[in-house]
């Protein structure tokens, strides 16, 4: 039963990855292969380097279902993404909750094939984050990853908090459903209120600063 829900929490973060590919295909004015790439791409892609770095089979080639997820996807945003769009910042919403699951089932993957905590919390950011990496950057858009707002420390947050309620409690469900929380607890608040980490400056700038 655990399995099976794990199962299917897969196939919701690779549909809600798939979505965000949707509406910037959207957003582009595509043709329907494109709306198709852009849903894959986006979709599988993060789960495609961790499995890739882990040295074990793909996941998509070993269970086909995934492709149908992102066909499924293509198909409902091809026709519905302009309604999507009204929600207001749905892709950015959309993937604070595909970075909040993936951080955590990326993390969890690497943990089940024997790997350490450093491994599994990397196999997290990485789940998470390529495949919305992949998609900026071939839309030609700032990726979310340059911007001031908490993003990727969000990711981080939700694999270390993953991996460490696993490790020293070793309930999986509670780990995740905290790991997921901290993570989409962090995003959103970026996306609300603009929360952000310091950022670098040089020392001369930081006298200027004090001075002013």
């Amino acid at each position: 039963m655990q399995s099976e829900v794990w199962q299917y929490l897969d196939f919701l973060g690779v549909a809600v990855f798939a979505a965000t590919g949707g509406l910037v295909a959207a957003r582009l004015r595509q043709d329907f292969i494109a709306f198709l790439f852009f849903c894959s791409l986006t979709g599988i892609g993060g789960g495609t380097l961790r499995d890739t770095l882990l040295d074990v089979p793909v996941f998509w080639t070993e269970n086909e279902s995934y492709l149908y997820v992102c066909l499924t996807v293509t198909v409902v945003m091809w026709f519905f993404a302009h309604k999507v769009e009204k929600w207001g910042r749905p892709l950015r919403w959309l993937d604070a909750v595909g970075i909040a699951a993936y951080s955590v089932m990326g993390a969890a993957k690497a943990i089940s094939i024997g790997d350490n905590a450093a491994v599994a919390v990397l196999m997290g950011v990485a789940t998470a984050t390529f495949g919305g990496i992949l998609r900026d950057i071939i839309a030609g858009q700032p990726s979310a990853l340059l911007q001031r707002e908490i993003y990727l420390a969000a990711t981080f947050a939700g694999s270390i908090t993953y991996v460490t309620i696993l490790l020293s409690f070793g309930d999986s469900n509670f780990a995740a459903a905290f790991g997921f929380t901290m993570a989409m607890a962090l995003r959103g608040g970026a996306i609300a209120w603009d929360w952000h980490l310091p950022s670098y400056a040089p020392p001369e700038e930081r006298k200027q600063d004090k001075q002013d």
